[in-house]
């Protein structure tokens, strides 16, 4: 990826921490209970190592997200005291460096175009089976551009999880870099954005935890340092489903901060005292960087919701 000075700089002081995590919401909707968990184990797990926390806006589909609701998150993580480290960065205002990335895997020969919908992908819809690898696509047909894989196996040592792996041919496919509609994918973006901003440790739900392979792959590509992943369990309702804002879950209640936080802790498995109910929420954040033990959650894939 050729150099660049980008319109986002990060203060000389953070450019010297040795861990660097971060936050990263999509935003379409405000915080949740689910959300607020990868907040708070990001940003102790950042806190825990002497480290700085970063934010990120992964606000790339302007037809399924809002200021607001980015607005509404950068609030609720303000009124619980998750102060992070510098200015917010917003993807939206880094199609130029993702163009840059683009045209790196073009010059690699990885890039193709690609007319499929996934009803032409077969049996089964989540793994591109290469039909337009090799298919001449007139220039005036709609199409995205996919990254050219391997046939090899791609691992990573998952700080919860263990072990974890995929041979990218066999259970995914081809990857979509740009879509149809023009706008730039998640996969690309993450990783130019994390380069960029020096990430050393990614703390995120585990329904993230297959896309880790594809971005390996894209930052051997692109020349780019591995950081370390911590996924966590993802939090679930009585009924066993994931808590999202698809799924209508609730906005924290950021007016009740030490009970949101608490709450939170509990269900991380960090165990807070009740007396921590009636604390100072900077002291409850001072408790759980002391106490935090983030193997409380190793192997585990979902948490319960507690009410």
């Amino acid at each position: 990826m050729k150099s660049r000075k980008d319109s986002w700089a990060v203060p000389e002081r953070l450019e010297k921490a040795v861990y660097r995590g971060r936050f990263a919401p999509s935003p379409t909707g405000l915080l949740h209970a689910g959300s607020l968990l990868t907040a708070l184990a990001s940003w102790l797990d950042a806190r825990t190592s002497d480290g700085i926390w970063l934010l990120r806006m992964e606000d790339l589909d302007p037809p399924r997200e809002s200021k607001e609701a980015a607005d509404g998150i950068l609030f609720a993580l303000d009124a619980l005291h998750l102060h992070w480290d510098g200015p917010v960065l917003y993807q939206s205002q880094r199609i130029e460096a993702y163009q840059d990335a683009l045209a790196t895997l073009v010059a690699k020969d990885r890039i193709f175009p690609c007319i499929c919908s996934r009803q032409d992908f077969g049996n089964d819809s989540r793994i591109y089976p290469g039909t337009c690898r090799e298919r001449l696509i007139q220039p005036d047909q709609a199409h995205a551009l996919r990254c050219r894989v391997d046939d090899r196996v791609i691992s990573v040592e998952d700080r919860l999880q263990g072990h974890y792996s995929q041979n990218l041919i066999r259970d995914t496919g081809d990857f979509v870099i740009k879509r149809k509609d023009g706008l730039f994918a998640y996969q690309l973006a993450v990783v130019v954005d994390d380069a960029m901003q020096g990430i050393t440790d990614i703390v995120r739900g585990i329904d993230l935890l297959d896309s880790t392979p594809r971005q390996l792959f894209l930052q051997e590509l692109l020349d780019c340092s591995q950081p370390r992943y911590a996924h966590l369990p993802v939090l679930v309702d009585k009924d066993g489903n994931k808590l999202s804002k698809q799924q209508g879950a609730a906005p924290v209640d950021v007016t009740r901060p030490a009970e949101a936080l608490f709450r939170a802790l509990a269900q991380l498995q960090q165990e807070p005292p009740d007396e921590l109910l009636t604390a100072p929420t900077q002291d409850i954040l001072q408790w759980a960087v002391n106490a935090w033990n983030p193997g409380a959650l190793n192997n585990q894939t979902s948490l319960r919701e507690i009410s």
